[in-house]
């Protein structure tokens, strides 16, 4: 049987009101950053919508990957790209979309501590609440009991074609592969948008 998780696909509209809301607890305690860190790739976009929503014209990327959808060889956080700038004395607000274990997050947070900036603050969309690492600021927190892999707009084809290879090596076909995703997944996914990732990885 495919390893196939349950998932939660995101919407623009959900992503504006994340925003929105991590943005507000910011302001709320007088805590804008000087310079935000984006962890790329999947912290970058709400990395980029927080810096338009505070004002905060300094935006610097760190690479931090781990388990998942894609996952590092070893299965653990590690660091591969260093921070794109320099961030001594700033104060830091590292962002990424979701903190599922933690531990992207809490190694991106003390890589950026290292580097002897003035304050450090984290922030996620979305928080998983059996991860280690609470962030700073949070616009949604998911129970532990209730954990789905969310499929945020900027990485749907990327999520769609692992799992759409997973449901094919059980069922092959584009309409089994379809009708697997909605029944394991709770993905609707348009045939059209199969047909498509059908053209890169063989669907049966």
């Amino acid at each position: 049987m495919a390893d196939l998780p349950r998932c939660r696909r995101a919407t623009w509209a959900d992503v504006d009101g994340w925003a929105d809301r991590v943005a507000a607890k910011v302001q709320e305690r007088a805590a804008t950053p000087t310079t935000i860190v984006g962890l790329t790739r999947g912290g970058w976009v709400p990395a980029r919508l927080l810096a338009d929503r505070l004002g905060v014209k300094r935006l610097v990327s760190l690479r931090a990957q781990h388990w998942g959808i894609t996952a590092t060889p070893t299965g653990a956080a590690e660091i591969t790209e260093g921070l794109s700038g320099p961030i001594v004395g700033e104060h830091v607000l590292v962002v990424d979309d979701i903190t599922d274990t933690g531990e992207s997050l809490g190694l991106a947070v003390e890589h950026v501590r290292a580097k002897a900036p003035r304050r450090v603050e984290s922030a996620t969309f979305l928080h998983i609440t059996r991860s280690k690492l609470e962030p700073t600021y949070y616009a949604e927190a998911i129970p532990r009991d209730a954990w789905v892999w969310v499929v945020f707009p900027w990485n749907y084809w990327e999520d769609l074609t692992t799992l759409a290879a997973r449901a094919a090596a059980g069922t092959p076909g584009i309409d089994p592969v379809r009708a697997t995703l909605l029944a394991r997944c709770g993905l609707d996914v348009p045939r059209v948008d199969l047909e498509r990732v059908a053209r890169t990885v063989p669907l049966g």
